[in-house]
């Protein structure tokens, strides 16, 4: 596979899981750049990011903690790959994956990608009802206002084309980012896809980071940039 993928890793506070997480990054044919945003880590995590060795990784440090939404954004108007792909630093989605994440994309027939937890191929650790539930919720509400049936509006995966990415103006902040980035393409006709991915969830204990107050900002959102 040629490269043709820019990654972006937003990190904050992931220095159990960011060096392996990076290293099976690059691993893949498809990686031609990796930009890691370190969102004002207090742990280890930037000075773990800095001793991977490889030419294709970009460190892009935010002086204090500004949210996902704002370290994608940053990565987003960097990115020179033909594709963009954001990708969590915990774990929980598997790089291995990439390669059926970007067939749609690269036979033509699609111009976003995303992968649902929901149609999973392979395995899915069964966590927190609750969550589902509000995922499930939020799915449902962003697919009536958008008229753009999806099975996980909520998932990390989201690969589309970088031209696309870089028309998004991404303004919000944190975990935002998702339901804004599916209504904006959904306005803009994109053609979205899905593919069912393997999903590693982990607990709030091992460091999960989403609350139930991002749930209410997810609906704020949702009726924001679908109306």
């Amino acid at each position: 596979m040629n490269p043709c993928l820019t990654v972006v890793v937003p990190c904050y506070n992931e220095e159990s899981t960011i060096e392996e997480l990076l290293k099976r990054v690059l691993n893949q044919d498809s990686v031609k750049e990796l930009i890691v945003v370190n969102d004002a880590s207090s742990d280890r995590s930037l000075e773990i990011i800095r001793k991977v060795n490889d030419t294709r990784i970009k460190i892009l440090n935010n002086e204090k903690n500004l949210g996902k939404g704002a370290s994608v954004r940053k990565a987003f108007s960097l990115s020179t790959s033909e594709f963009v792909l954001i990708q969590d630093a915990d774990l929980e989605y598997s790089p291995e994956e990439y390669p059926r994440l970007l067939k749609p994309l690269q036979e033509g027939y699609a111009d976003a990608v995303f992968g649902s937890r929901f149609l999973t191929f392979e395995s899915r650790r069964a966590l927190y009802f609750w969550h589902s539930l509000g995922n499930r919720f939020l799915t449902f509400l962003s697919n009536a206002l958008s008229n753009i049936y999806l099975t996980d509006m909520e998932t990390c995966y989201k690969v589309m084309k970088t031209e696309l990415a870089k028309e998004l103006d991404i303004k919000e902040n944190r975990f935002g980012l998702e339901p804004e980035i599916t209504a904006k393409l959904a306005k803009m006709d994109a053609r979205i896809y899905e593919v069912a991915i393997s999903y590693r969830g982990r607990t709030y204990e091992a460091g999960k980071k989403i609350t139930w107050k991002d749930g209410f900002s997810a609906i704020r959102c949702i009726i924001k940039y679908n109306l």
